[in-house]
């Protein structure tokens, strides 16, 4: 984007991310009331009502082609993998074009919680967030459970998915969010691994919690569905560093839940979407 002559050298954007129940009803209803097609047009409404510059979605399988034909704001977008049990359930949905997409599997899962059944994984893309300026984004859905295999496993997917940005987004901004099915306050989850190795910042450890994640043994601070306040944790999160070229900050954090309720006032999924804005400099 050009000012006059001069290249435009910091902006603003903010990123989606939204688990979206889109599994078969006749496996799981997600305890969501009414019609997953009918929610799931609701959703793609939002998406294009509210316009948010990037979203990324998690179990978008059954239902997808409802979620795109009902979003008509959004140009750039993935191509999907398919329903259960060919496709991930990822996708993305963007103001801002993008190059280099994959989609990478787990290399483990446990099928305590169904998660083999599907390829979960996680995706890349380099994101033009403005002319000249470059992210990498990950999209992302861990393995569930709360057993010893569950949790080897999820600790396997987190650290796929550190070893995989540091191959290949050395020196690059870097944003990850998705469902991740970790929790800060739980013994043996390694979230902590996307700081300690990639060098990312949780929006919501910092922005809610001062910079300082709960401590791994706490007391569990899990929201209810809908969240009553900013300061509990869910599952699905939003990770972010700066790069080389690029200076990335988090200027706000927010569960959405309210943006997304049937006409008869229910949600429409399981989840609490999460939106962060963000600035950025050169």
């Amino acid at each position: 984007m050009f000012i006059g002559s001069e290249v435009q050298n910091s902006g603003a954007f903010n990123v989606l991310s939204y688990n979206v129940a889109g599994l078969p009803g006749f496996i799981n209803s997600n305890g969501v009331h009414g019609s997953k097609t009918t929610n799931t047009a609701s959703i793609g409404s939002r998406f294009a009502d509210y316009n948010f510059d990037v979203i990324q979605v998690q179990e978008d399988f059954a239902y997808h082609a409802t979620l795109y034909d009902f979003d008509e704001s959004h140009p750039y977008r993935t191509q999907t993998s398919g329903n259960i049990p060919f496709g991930s359930g990822l996708n993305t949905l963007s103001n801002f074009n993008f190059t280099d997409f994959q989609r990478i599997k787990w290399a483990h899962c446990y099928i305590g919680d169904g998660d083999c059944l599907t390829p979960k994984g996680f995706t890349y893309m380099r994101m033009t967030i403005s002319d000249g300026v470059t992210a990498d984004f990950y999209n992302l859905h861990g393995d569930a459970g709360d057993g010893a295999k569950d949790e080897a496993a999820r600790r396997s997917n987190i650290q796929q998915l550190a070893d995989f940005i540091d191959e290949h987004s050395a020196g690059q901004a870097v944003l990850v969010f998705g469902d991740t099915n970790t929790r800060y306050t739980r013994v043996n989850d390694n979230i902590r691994l996307l700081g300690t190795q990639s060098g990312l910042t949780d929006a919501w450890v910092e922005l809610e919690h001062n910079g300082i994640a709960p401590a791994q043994g706490s007391a569990p601070l899990e929201c209810a569905t809908p969240a009553q306040s900013n300061s509990c944790e869910v599952v699905d999160k939003v990770l972010y560093r700066s790069g080389d070229n690029v200076k990335l900050a988090a200027t706000s954090y927010r569960y959405v839940p309210d943006m997304f309720v049937s006409e008869a006032g229910t949600l429409l999924s399981d989840h609490n979407p999460l939106l962060v804005d963000f600035s950025w400099t050169l």
